[in-house]
């Protein structure tokens, strides 16, 4: 008798998952730059927060989020930082967690991407899911801005614009 081994397919690989969620991060640099700077620390529309606040929950999201995942242990979800109403500064916050993702992921060769792990301490799912849900949490607040950008008769970067 034959026997059957478990067979699977892998779509992406996670270096490569790695640049998409860069290109990602670099669009949504791109977007802060869009913002004039008064304009990312106190314009709102509909009561949604500014754009530099929700900037400020993808900087407390991503970087802490990897790093638990990378050491196991347990991050506290924090979302602020002082920037002093800085674009400079929020900027600079982003860059140097964007740099500090790349250091993390480097340490992820062999991780088990459907790992059962519990994120910021509230937050089950996989590792893969959690990675997911700091992508497309950046996506829907990187929207978000978009929305303020046209509203302020700005033209936002090109969605498909990764580069």
């Amino acid at each position: 008798m034959e026997n059957i081994k478990e067979k699977t397919s892998q779509v992406i690989t996670p270096d490569q998952l790695l640049e998409h969620w860069q290109g990602h991060r670099r669009l949504t640099r791109k977007t802060i730059e869009a913002f004039p700077e008064d304009k990312l620390f106190d314009y709102s529309i509909g009561g949604m927060r500014p754009f530099a606040d929700m900037v400020l929950e993808l900087l407390g999201i991503a970087e802490p989020g990897l790093r638990e995942i990378v050491t196991g242990q347990t991050a506290q979800l924090n979302e602020h930082l002082d920037h002093g109403n800085s674009k400079a500064k929020l900027l600079e916050a982003w860059d140097s967690a964007t740099e500090q993702l790349n250091k993390l992921w480097a340490q992820m060769e062999e991780m088990d991407f459907q790992k059962q792990i519990v994120s910021f301490g509230q937050y089950p799912g996989t590792v893969q899911s959690s990675l997911f849900y700091f992508l497309d949490n950046e996506m829907h607040h990187r929207g978000q801005g978009y929305v303020y950008l046209r509203s302020l008769g700005i033209e936002p970067p090109m969605f498909y614009d990764r580069s």
